[in-house]
């Protein structure tokens, strides 16, 4: 009798611990939606405007040659920075992460995507990539093209273009003639 009046006291002290636990305060708590009236705020928008000099993420675009690869609406094939062996050893770096698992190391579209049973991405080195302006090129990686998908949320617009100069050194590499090469190595090359 006594351990059934104990179980008893458990039983209920439990159940009412459960009950004071079935508060909705944080479920049904007050909130406001985007484009909701509001009594809190004297302009009665639950959104509220930027304060002054806040630029929103992703809004600053100050350069359309830069954030965009177009002046005046026209795709540009020039860069909107100097490229130097600093910036191409960045393109490389990113090329390899972002641009090789499809168009693999040489450009040649057989990467490991390929390998696995996907869509075959076109080689950088065709005559309509080599001679599309480098706009171009940095529009498809921000945007995306057919099957590859836009990268503006992964890759900064300077390391953008950084690829694309890479891309065009790589370009220049597999389609190079004996006169793109500079005086000094010329010689050297004929030589041998």
């Amino acid at each position: 009798m006594r351990a059934t009046l104990s179980i008893r006291s458990v039983a209920m002290a439990l159940a009412l611990c459960g009950a004071s636990a079935c508060r909705q305060d944080m479920h049904d708590q007050p909130k406001g939606e985007p484009m909701e009236a509001s009594v809190f705020f004297a302009d009665g928008r639950v959104a509220r405007p930027l304060l002054d000099g806040v630029v929103a993420r992703g809004e600053l675009d100050l350069d359309p040659h830069l954030h965009t690869g177009k002046v005046g609406g026209q795709l540009v094939d020039t860069f909107p920075f100097a490229i130097d062996a600093a910036a191409l050893t960045r393109g490389r770096e990113r090329y390899g992460i972002f641009c090789a698992p499809c168009h693999d190391a040489a450009g040649l579209g057989e990467g490991m995507i390929v390998q696995r049973g996907m869509k075959r991405p076109p080689s950088l080195h065709i005559d309509r990539l080599r001679q599309a302006p480098a706009g171009y090129l940095f529009d498809v990686i921000t945007n995306g093209y057919g099957a590859m998908y836009d990268y503006s949320d992964r890759i900064r617009p300077e390391d953008r273009w950084k690829i694309v100069a890479y891309i065009r050194a790589l370009q220049l590499s597999q389609n190079a003639t004996l006169a793109d090469a500079p005086a000094q190595e010329r010689a050297r090359l004929e030589a041998q």
